[in-house]
Parts: structure tokens; C-alpha cells; sequence
């Protein structure tokens, strides 16, 4: 989830949906293009900086292959069939997505029938908890946006894991880990062969994190919480880190996201001790945040951020 085309800032008032970045006049979110390979056995058709659509994982090993994330709606996820098909032959087929956004998994119908769908739980939960309003919210954010979602139908995983769990690739080992809440309440990364690493919406590149916070609708958003999960990714070190959106790289990337969100909790916690209204540090931070991470996209999530950082302190505070 997230935005290229940029709205003013929500900063400075109460924070909801409809402050979101504005995509109405973005390109229609298709995935295109060939799989390219990062690492042995391990291809991602992606994103192209093209808003609302994911980067696409496709594994494959000796024996099956394993498909991360479909794209929005049932077009892109026939695509990414067809490509995961023409990688991996006839080999069995598995399906997992790192959260249940709609550019993440609203595309999984087009595999039922023609791969093993697994998520952990908290996931298929999230899904049938939030699943209809995120696909009419996402319907209301413009007409190529609402085009890719025709017809979508929501399905249930075959496999439901707590945890975490593996899957025997041939060749290829995917550990599939439940680390959220964080981004969401039930994110999923996926490790291949202890070297590569999907963390979806976690981490992107050149972008700033995409916080949900929308309350009192949805604040599963734990970003306290989100900044424990990047220490332990990147205690992983990984070779080779596949974000949720923009280009591929390395543990890097984890280190930069950890260290603006530090920044701002460390800056919200500050302000509202000194009693600095939501509303104030919110744009103070905004301001700030933009000076110092100028070089990064979407910067309409930065007072979502600050406000998620300001409440959980003020929870803390007075729990």
C-alpha cells in the first residue's frame, strides 16, 4: 500500500483514509515484465516504481516452486501465474504473500486450483477481519485502481501455519516467519536458503514506510514493535533483501528504515513530553523528516508515522 502521487500533508490535523496519498492519477497497477534473477533459483518480476504494484517472488526449486505475492486483482495474479508456470513447468506450486493488502494478495483466486496456498494464521484472520473494507477503500482511490480489482473473490489458504514453517523446495528451503504485528498485524517474511529475504511492506526502497494508521478504524500498526522486527532481520544478514516496493538490494535497506523510524519515535516521545500537541509534532517531524530523508518517496506517510509513535507513548504513559 502505498502512493507516488503526492496530497498536502495530513500534518497539522486528525489523520485518516481519506489523507492517504492521492493515486487517482497514477498509472493502472499491472504487473508487467519478465522475472529477473537475483540469486540461484530465485527470480522477482518487478515493481518498476509503478504504484501499487509489489514486487513478485517466484522461487524454484528441483522439485515445486513457491510464488510471493500476486499483484492486485485477478489479472495480475493470472500474469504472475503464467510466469511462475513458465519457470517452473510442471512442478508443483505453492502461494504465500507477505500481508493481506490488496496489491500484496487480492490476486490469489486466479491460483486456486493450480497451487498449495499457505499463510499463517493471523493472515487468513486479517483477511476475513478487514478484507471487504480494504478492497471498497481501495475500489474508492480511482478507476484504474477499481478496474484491476473487477471481479476480485476472496479465498481461504490450504495450509495455515503458527510461527513458522518451511517448505522443501528441492534444492531451495523457504522459511516462512510470522513477525508482525509491525507494517500489519500478522506480516510474513519469507528466507530463502538463509540468503535472500522478502519482507514486503516492511521495508522499501526510497520510500518512506507506509504506516496504517487510521484510527479508531485500524491502528494494528505496531511501530515499536516494527523496529524490534528489522533488528531481528537484519540480524539474519541477508545477502540479498527484496522489498515489499522498489528496487532490490541489501541489509542495507533494513538499517536505513530502522533508523528513521528510531528518529521518529525518539522525536514524538521527545514533543509530547515537553508537551507538544499530536497535531504539532506531527508537523514538526513531517518538516524535519522531509529535510533529512529528501532523496525518499511518499512523504505524506511521514505524520501517519509520528501520530502512530505520539499514541503508542501516550498508551505507555498512561497504561
Amino acid at each position: 500500500m502505498c502512493a507516488t502521487n503526492p496530497s498536502p500533508s495530513a500534518a497539522g490535523r486528525e489523520t485518516t483514509e481519506n489523507d492517504a496519498p492521492d493515486v487517482s492519477g497514477a498509472p493502472a497497477p499491472i504487473v508487467r515484465g519478465e522475472p529477473v534473477q537475483v540469486s540461484d533459483g530465485v527470480y522477482v518480476i518487478p515493481d518498476r516504481r509503478v504504484e501499487l504494484v509489489p514486487n513478485v517472488g517466484i522461487i524454484v526449486g528441483e522439485k515445486a516452486a513457491l510464488v510471493i505475492d500476486t499483484g492486485m486483482g485477478p489479472g495480475n495474479g493470472a500474469y504472475v501465474l503464467r510466469q511462475a508456470r513458465r519457470l517452473a513447468g510442471e512442478r508443483r506450486l505453492y502461494l504465500t504473500v507477505t500481508h493481506f493488502h490488496p496489491e500484496h494478495g487480492f490476486g490469489a483466486q486466479a491460483f486456486e486450483g493450480a497451487a498449495t496456498m499457505v499463510y499463517n494464521r493471523g493472515q487468513r484472520d486479517e483477511l476475513h477481519r478487514k478484507g471487504p473494507a480494504y478492497l471498497d477503500m481501495f475500489r474508492g482511490l480511482g478507476p484504474n485502481i477499481a478496474a484491476e480489482l473487477e471481479g476480485v473473490e476472496f479465498v481461504d489458504p490450504d495450509l495455515v501455519y503458527d510461527g513458522q514453517t518451511e517448505i522443501d523446495l528441492g534444492g531451495h528451503t523457504a522459511a516462512l516467519r510470522t513477525v508482525g504485528p509491525a507494517h500489519t498485524a500478522s506480516d510474513q517474511v519469507v528466507l530463502i536458503d538463509d540468503r535472500v529475504l522478502f519482507g514486503g511492506d516492511l521495508f522499501e526502497t526510497r520510500i518512506f514506510p507506509i504506516t496504517p494508521y487510521f484510527p479508531p478504524h485500524d491502528t494494528d500498526v505496531d511501530p515499536e514493535r516494527w523496529i524490534s522486527v528489522l533488528d531481528q532481520l537484519s540480524a539474519l544478514g541477508p545477502e540479498v533483501v527484496v522489498p515489499g516496493h522498489g528496487e532490490v538490494t541489501d541489509v542495507s535497506l533494513i538499517h536505513d528504515v530502522r533508523d528513521y523510524l528510531t528518529y521518529v519515535r525518539d522525536e514524538a516521545g521527545r514533543l509530547r513530553a515537553a508537551g507538544v500537541s499530536a497535531d504539532e509534532a506531527a508537523a514538526a517531524i513531517d518538516k524535519q523528516a522531509r529535510d533529512r530523508w529528501s532523496a525518499w518517496e511518499r512523504p505524506e506517510w511521514i505524520s501517519f508515522t509520528a501520530r502512530a509513535f505520539y499514541d503508542a507513548d501516550k498508551r505507555t504513559t498512561t497504561s
